[in-house]
């Protein structure tokens, strides 16, 4: 693959703290960042640059780490447009579309559900997406959880088991059974294609109980702990998720005292979805309440077909400047080492000698426009492992 060198960097954002100008993002000016075998070799002053055998011209923009989503749902079939457009309407979102969604995507080919997560991971990439997790959750039998599954593991290594979405339509009534085939025979089918065991608890999905149960037993199995918590209103799941040593918690549009007392005494991060509160008019969560309490924040898509059919990551730290307080350094860090950090990954979201060579360059000269020009398309250049993926 030889050596490669990007040079000519307006602004280069290593997340690297106490580099650079000294802040959370270790912003260096006139910055090159030489490439070996997929990993990051060098990064210093550009006059200092060592001989490579390739090169890419910057042309005076910013370069990033690759966005690191870790939060998304791409395994499915179907369309939900309509539910989109009675929301905006005026109807309230309570979760129940995923149905809709399970009933498509057990009736769909292999071939159709492959189709549409390269569609969605191809679409993540051009916007600087370089590391995506993505969940089962809409199939809810063993087989169609278990093929999710094994799709989503052959464009990520972050696949997370989700059989505890809802309680699908077959077993109403009898969510103890549920539970059961979950814990049971959906999980052994499902772990050898999963990283990370994930639940919704939120009233009208799973309760304490529930969950505790099922992620303790997926713990048991070898997997991660992640939790959908606190979207639709106060709950357990937060101060649930930091019991068990979660890597992250979910949404958390609805926190009390205890539960922002719990995730600031804990290494579990708040993963913070302004996508799903953007697409279902919900509140959004408090971003500044979190960070001024030295809780570690990541931002995600949460991209699926019902409450956030977004894959941009961009959009996102839009969202979070203009909607949840925080500033355009703080939603860009949340954007790749804070989903670098809710995935327990040290090798990405961070551009330091070591770590995998993602990294974006922009189409402008510092990370502030990422905010500044919300919806414009400045992503010009995309590495994934030191290799070009796609340019504008």
């Amino acid at each position: 693959m030889g050596s490669l060198l990007v040079d000519d960097i307006g602004e280069l954002v290593t997340n690297v703290a106490g580099t650079g100008d000294g802040g959370p993002l270790g912003l260096r000016r006139d910055a090159a960042v030489l490439i070996e075998d997929g990993r990051v070799a060098w990064v210093g002053p550009a006059r200092y640059a060592p001989a490579a055998d390739r090169r890419i011209d910057a042309q005076g923009g910013a370069v990033l780490p690759g966005f690191v989503d870790s939060h998304a749902h791409l395994v499915f079939a179907g369309d939900r447009a309509a539910e989109f457009a009675a929301r905006m309407a005026g109807e309230p979102y309570t979760g129940g579309g995923i149905r809709t969604t399970v009933g498509a995507t057990r009736a769909a080919s292999d071939g159709q559900l492959r189709a549409t997560v390269r569609r969605l991971v191809g679409e993540a990439m051009r916007q600087g997406t370089t590391t995506i997790e993505t969940k089962s959750g809409y199939g809810l039998t063993v087989a169609d959880e278990a093929r999710s599954l094994r799709i989503a593991a052959e464009v990520t290594g972050e696949t997370t088991f989700l059989g505890a979405h809802v309680v699908p339509a077959e077993y109403a009534g009898r969510p103890d059974d549920y539970v059961g085939l979950v814990c049971g025979p959906m999980l052994a089918a499902a772990a050898p294609y999963a990283r990370w065991v994930d639940v919704f608890c939120e009233r009208g999905a799973f309760d304490a109980d529930h969950a505790r149960a099922i992620l303790t037993v997926g713990q048991a199995a070898g997997l991660g702990v992640r939790l959908h918590a606190n979207q639709l209103g106060p709950g357990p799941g937060v101060q649930l998720g930091v019991e068990l040593g979660a890597a992250s918690v979910d949404h958390c549009t609805h926190l009390s005292d205890a539960d922002v007392d719990a995730l600031a005494g804990s290494t579990t991060v708040a993963t913070l979805l302004p996508g799903a509160e953007f697409s279902t008019r919900s509140p959004y969560p408090d971003a500044r309440r979190l960070l001024d309490a030295g809780v570690t924040v990541a931002l995600a898509t949460d991209c699926n077909p019902g409450s956030s059919y977004t894959s941009s990551m961009p959009f996102c730290v839009a969202l979070a400047v203009r909607e949840m307080r925080m500033t355009p350094a703080e939603a860009v860090w949340a954007a790749t080492a804070g989903g670098a950090r809710a995935l327990r990954r040290d090798d990405v979201g961070v551009l330091r000698p070591g770590a995998r060579a993602d990294l974006i360059v922009l189409d402008a000269p510092s990370h502030l426009h990422l905010a500044y020009r919300p919806g414009v398309p400045l992503i010009s250049q995309v590495l994934h492992n030191g290799v070009p993926q796609c340019r504008s």
